[in-house]
């Protein structure tokens, strides 16, 4: 069951901005999104500067960066690191058991709103969980379920910003953007983020190695969560 949340601080119109605009930057690198960085940029600034400004530079940095360079880099990113990795449950459950149980509740309340999985969501098809499927949901069908989802995985959102500003990634600023539509970080959830950080999303406790936390710039394996490129 959800906890109770602070209400929004931004009038629904720059959410569903900001929200939208950031689905479609964290999404996958491909022409139809070089396509769309215009009417991003534009729409950001009819947003905050503390919300908007971090989109112009990521736009900034896929207008400058050739199209295969742009996929390379993401794989690298988003695909290859468990602190980067965009699936918002894998920070609270790891590959456990819970994790399955979590996603269902994703699937849940999309179905409850009728919004639907396809090639044509963000995400291309991807897990429920995918941030970009809870922002393009947050922003065009629900802004209450769809920013509790994301208020529910604070502690992951977090760290998944802190990670890739500290290594230096372009796509931080689509996250951030994010994380400056939601209320300020309390003790307990700062706590939570600290704690992952140090010991890392949960592992099964029977025949499973522990996981360990990797430097920030160690490269890892392909990881085991679904939806992974390969």
């Amino acid at each position: 069951m959800s906890r109770k949340y602070p209400r929004p601080t931004h009038p629904p119109e720059q959410l569903m901005l900001a929200w939208q605009s950031a689905s479609l930057l964290l999404d996958y690198p491909d022409e139809e999104l070089l396509a769309r960085l215009d009417l991003i940029r534009s729409a950001s600034w009819q947003l905050p500067a503390p919300v908007g400004q971090p989109i112009r530079e990521v736009v900034a940095h896929l207008e400058a960066t050739p199209l295969e360079e742009l996929q390379a880099d993401y794989v690298e990113t988003f695909d290859s690191r468990r602190r980067c990795n965009l699936f918002l449950t894998y920070f609270a459950h790891g590959d456990t058991r819970k994790r399955g149980m979590a996603l269902l509740r994703f699937k849940q309340t999309y179905l409850r709103s009728g919004f639907l999985l396809d090639a044509d969501t963000a995400g291309g098809g991807e897990l429920p969980d995918h941030l970009c499927v809870v922002l393009e949901y947050a922003a065009t069908v629900d802004q209450e379920l769809g920013r509790t989802l994301m208020l529910d995985h604070r502690a992951g959102l977090e760290l998944l910003r802190l990670s890739l500003r500290d290594r230096g990634s372009r796509w931080a600023g689509a996250v951030e953007a994010v994380t400056a539509t939601l209320p300020p970080l309390r003790g307990d959830e700062m706590d939570a983020v600290r704690r992952l950080a140090a010991e890392g999303p949960p592992e099964e406790e029977v025949g499973l190695a522990p996981f360990t936390v990797p430097a920030a710039d160690e490269p890892l394996p392909m990881p085991t969560f679904p939806g992974a490129r390969a």
